[in-house]
């Protein structure tokens, strides 16, 4: 996420390093290699220009932070602009109204119709909501079929109107059917076009106004940097929409629309996409976006996403086969589904600090865990439940099972008999140390 732009960032603040103090000459090179890292990123030239003149002044203007390097403290301004470029405050999605009514709106291929099932799969697995989605993209043959697959997926009812072409009609009866079947969510997916023009805008517009929506967003494929911008502002001289949804951040993303977009139309991103997976959706938070550009992951975020997963329960049964020696590899396997759970590896990798830095040549594959799974399904039960029983022989016929090698089933036995001896030496006080310490990063 945004890799090139935090490798240039960080090229920029080395010409600081061995530097006893900020003046005038070593900010002006510092903040040359800034701006032309936002431009790269496809950053809006005046609002670069902006940038680098407030962090400039508030650099030069610095005189309490004596026991700062210049490195440091140019990073920490650097942070506070960034944060605030990108909207400062976190705003939340307005879910008043019975029903709420939230209305899509994007280009075509921006994700959008993927998105309104991730919104729909937050809302009524986070928010407890009863959520329909309804399809009014007349147009692409597609659209609907997408949606009801979507749909289906995350067991959210989908409305929608073989044969009537009529978009402001399809939501004005999804509405009605939503107070009838208890619905207190609708997320309407409407058209999108290759570009901008008179008529989606038109037709977009009368669906608006017919439904008074409660949260009109805007979805921003954030892989096309400037021209989303652009199109951000013509969507919201039409419709003053309430946010921005940035899609595909998991992809090639520069950054220029994350960075431009709250300068150009003055609303907030309120979600972002980081995966193909109906799980990948994130609340925006601007100073948190802004750590993890300058390569300080976002501990707060990865901490959110395991607390999401944890199962006191679960974690009980462990501790107790963890203290009479029956942790198997079927518990193993339980722990891989949780870590999945939680997003893309790459994306949780990014969030521990230093990480994203040191592992941004590395192709971490989603995959990563898909051998570990087949050697485990190749067990038999006993060998999952007791596997100090697997000898040679029983790898071997693993190894076939599962298409590995013997030397792949020793590594992974390997690392399992490691990871149960730390699991065992942290019930005796390292665990709750580690919790303390993980709860007081948040």
């Amino acid at each position: 996420m945004f890799n090139n732009l935090s490798d240039k960032l960080d090229k920029a603040f080395h010409v600081l390093k061995g530097h006893g103090s900020i003046t005038e000459i070593n900010v002006a090179e510092t903040l040359k290699e800034v701006r032309r890292a936002l431009l790269d990123a496809d950053v809006n030239f005046k609002i670069a220009k902006t940038f680098t003149n407030t962090v400039k002044e508030k650099a030069l203007g610095q005189d309490v932070l004596t026991t700062l390097n210049p490195g440091q403290l140019m990073v920490k301004i650097v942070k506070d602009e960034l944060t605030e470029l990108m909207g400062g405050d976190t705003v939340g999605i307005n879910l008043k109204g019975s029903p709420t009514v939230i209305l899509m709106s994007g280009l075509q291929g921006s994700g959008k119709t993927t998105f309104s099932g991730k919104l729909a799969n937050y809302l009524k697995n986070k928010k407890t909501k009863q959520v329909l989605l309804v399809g009014c993209d007349v147009y692409r043959p597609a659209a609907i079929n997408q949606l009801r697959v979507v749909g289906d997926q995350i067991g959210v009812e989908v409305y929608a109107e073989e044969g009537n072409m009529n978009p402001v009609e399809i939501a004005q009866n999804a509405l009605k059917h939503a107070k009838s079947t208890g619905k207190n969510v609708v997320i309407i997916d409407t058209a999108g076009r290759l570009a901008v023009d008179e008529q989606m805008m038109n037709e977009i517009s009368n669906i608006h106004r017919a439904i008074e929506p409660q949260e009109t967003l805007f979805v921003v494929d954030s892989m096309t940097g400037q021209d989303a911008v652009n199109t951000a502002k013509s969507f919201n001289d039409v419709l003053n929409f309430d946010g921005v949804v940035l899609t595909k951040l998991d992809g090639d993303t520069r950054g220029g629309a994350a960075l431009s977009i709250k300068s150009v139309v003055n609303k907030p991103i309120k979600f972002i996409g980081t995966g193909e997976k109906m799980e990948a959706i994130d609340v925006f938070h601007p100073d948190r976006m802004a750590e993890r550009i300058l390569g300080m992951g976002d501990v707060v975020s990865l901490v959110e996403r395991a607390q999401e997963q944890y199962d006191e329960e679960e974690a009980r049964r462990i501790q107790k086969k963890i203290a009479k020696n029956q942790f198997g590899f079927d518990d193993f396997l339980k722990q891989i589904q949780q870590i999945k759970k939680m997003g893309n590896m790459k994306d949780l990798v990014g969030m521990i600090p230093g990480a994203g830095k040191m592992m941004k040549d590395v192709d971490i594959d989603d995959d990563a865990f898909k051998g570990i799974e087949a050697i485990i399904h190749s067990m038999t039960p006993s060998e999952r439940s007791t596997p100090s029983i697997i000898n040679a022989s029983r790898k071997k016929r693993i190894a076939k099972g599962s298409g590995t090698n013997v030397q792949e089933v020793n590594q992974l036995m390997k690392q399992f008999n490691q990871m149960s001896k730390m699991m065992k030496m942290m019930q005796g006080g390292g665990g709750k140390k580690m919790m303390q310490m993980m709860k007081g990063m948040q």
